[in-house]
């Protein structure tokens, strides 16, 4: 009995030991498998982050400038900076929000549209003292550059209907009903809403048409065309609101409607006043000031 004692224990000792090997294995492999799954997200998240917008330099496109508009240039070259840095940002705190065409319709096509704007007060301001520069139009798209390269071509490329809004903003002169066809189709393939309210939300918008007085005979035709894209930009974000309950996160209405929204009316409003300047006249002020949309109840 005292010699079966100690042989009982070693038995117990080696068991023990066995199993206590066993779980630290365990123990070991699985922490390596947790740092292997945190190194991936963190390579995903920092791949997600390194995405940034990539848009045509515009100071090495530009004939002389006469020295009577630099510094109106200058001012203009520093606020296409400021615009690619906020879109920048946006584009950095917006991760998984909206459909697939997110970014495009509420990154990049409003950022198209600032661009253009700036753009055309840039031509315009060089056309006043020298021959107006050309093409400069083509400088306002941007593009993702950078980490998930192909995920961020897909949310810009696929989109036809993505695009269309920018391109009904930008080019007004090609009339009213067909820019407003054009912008109902981007609005439709793009999602929007993402409250609970349902679709007895809809947007409400300061009317500028009221403001607007004393307007030279030539650009009457371009004001109207103008006037016209306001209400359609209004319809196109109301049915966007309508038909894509649930998307998003808590912000999503502000980011993928009414901030979008609010860019393509600040630039269209700018270029009601472009239409004034370019007569020699001077627009009505406070005009910038209507650009901003709000919700309201049905």
């Amino acid at each position: 009995m005292s010699r079966g004692l100690p042989l009982l224990h070693r038995r117990r000792i080696l068991v023990s030991g066995a199993i206590g090997g066993i779980t630290c294995a365990a123990v070991v492999v699985g922490a390596a498998m947790a740092g292997q799954d945190d190194g991936s997200g963190d390579a995903n998240a920092s791949t997600k982050a390194a995405q940034t917008i990539s848009c045509p330099a515009v100071a090495g496109s530009l004939p002389e400038i006469p020295a009577e508009a630099r510094a109106e240039v200058d001012r203009n070259l520093a606020l296409l900076d400021t615009q690619i840095a906020e879109a920048d940002k946006r584009l950095g705190t917006s991760q998984g929000e909206g459909g697939p065409n997110f970014v495009q319709n509420a990154i990049l096509g409003p950022l198209a549209d600032k661009r253009k704007s700036t753009l055309d007060r840039i031509a315009i301001s060089i056309g006043r003292r020298a021959e107006k520069p050309t093409g400069l139009d083509a400088l306002a798209e941007c593009t993702l550059s950078g980490g998930e390269a192909g995920a961020g071509t897909g949310a810009g490329g696929e989109a036809d209907s993505g695009a269309t809004p920018t391109a009904a903003a930008s080019e007004p002169a090609d009339g009213g009903a067909e820019q407003g066809s054009g912008a109902e189709q981007g609005g439709g393939a793009d999602a929007g809403s993402g409250t609970d309210e349902g679709s007895a939300q809809t947007i409400s918008c300061p009317d500028v048409a009221s403001k607007i007085s004393g307007v030279p005979a030539a650009a009457r035709a371009e004001v109207d065309r103008n006037l016209a894209l306001l209400d359609t930009q209004i319809a196109e974000a109301d049915k966007r609101l309508g038909t894509s309950q649930g998307e998003g996160g808590p912000n999503f209405v502000q980011n993928a409607i009414l901030g979008p929204l609010a860019d393509k009316r600040a630039s269209t409003i700018d270029r009601i006043e472009l239409s004034f300047s370019r007569q020699g006249s001077t627009a009505p002020s406070g005009l910038d000031a209507l650009a901003g949309c709000s919700l309201t109840s049905g």
